[in-house]
């Protein structure tokens, strides 16, 4: 029965644009929650490009759900959830370049840095998800280095050009979820999923939250962030009863 988690990293964009109080990612959570979201995610960047520490500490306090924080695996945001302790923590990769993330954590690569960084976080008390590709190296590493979950990274299918594609990446990611699954990891999926493909990856089922923040922001501009997620749990709930 996949929940929803509503990214309000984008609401903070906005505001910081024009380097004002307004729009509050804290009252765009609140209505968030209010319409249904079960849980509420940030991404707090090393380059501060969104999401401020002021954001982190006011939404620990206000947040009714489940609050996820992303970061990437450095001493400094390592320091911030120890202090901040947020239901759950996903690592990401970061570039200081990059519009929004590219892709999946090398877990294979920086595997002994995230047992270390996974370990500190557990201890405490911080479930840990890893975002990931749908590549089973990395799915079998992420569990091999203690991760609690992984979060599926649905870029690729949500960017596919053609139909072909679109199967083969959905294809991935069905082979993602079983394999996690059969490992004991939580599931989670999310990066460029909207109101339109979201359908095929609710259809695989074995994701237990969805992480949605761009689509939902985007629609909230125009008919309001209650109605933008209420559309949204809508989708996901229609499929629990499938």
């Amino acid at each position: 029965m996949p929940k929803l988690g509503v990214n309000v990293d984008h609401v903070a964009t906005i505001r910081q644009a024009r380097g004002i109080n307004d729009p509050d990612p804290v009252t765009a959570a609140a209505l968030a929650e209010l319409a249904g979201a079960e849980g509420i995610t940030i991404h707090l960047r090393e380059d501060r490009r969104h999401i401020q520490d002021r954001d982190v500490t006011l939404l620990r306090q206000t947040i009714k759900t489940r609050m996820n924080l992303e970061m990437a695996a450095t001493d400094e945001m390592v320091g911030i959830a120890l202090e901040v302790l947020p239901d759950c923590v996903t690592l990401v990769p970061e570039k200081r370049e990059e519009l929004t993330t590219e892709g999946g954590l090398d877990v294979s690569m920086h595997r002994h840095m995230l047992k270390k960084q996974l370990g500190l976080l557990q201890h405490g008390g911080i479930t840990v998800s890893l975002f990931v590709d749908p590549d089973l190296e990395q799915i079998k590493t992420a569990h091999r280095v203690g991760a609690d979950a992984i979060e599926i990274h649905t870029g690729s299918y949500c960017d596919a050009k053609t139909s072909e594609l679109k199967r083969s990446e959905l294809r991935k990611i069905e082979t993602a979820i079983r394999a996690a699954q059969k490992l004991g990891l939580g599931v989670n999926a999310g990066h460029g999923l909207n109101y339109t493909n979201i359908a095929p990856i609710l259809a695989l089922g074995g994701v237990e939250e969805f992480n949605i923040g761009h689509s939902i922001v985007s629609r909230a501009v125009l008919v309001g962030m209650g109605r933008a997620v209420s559309e949204m749990v809508s989708l996901v709930k229609a499929q629990r009863t499938v």
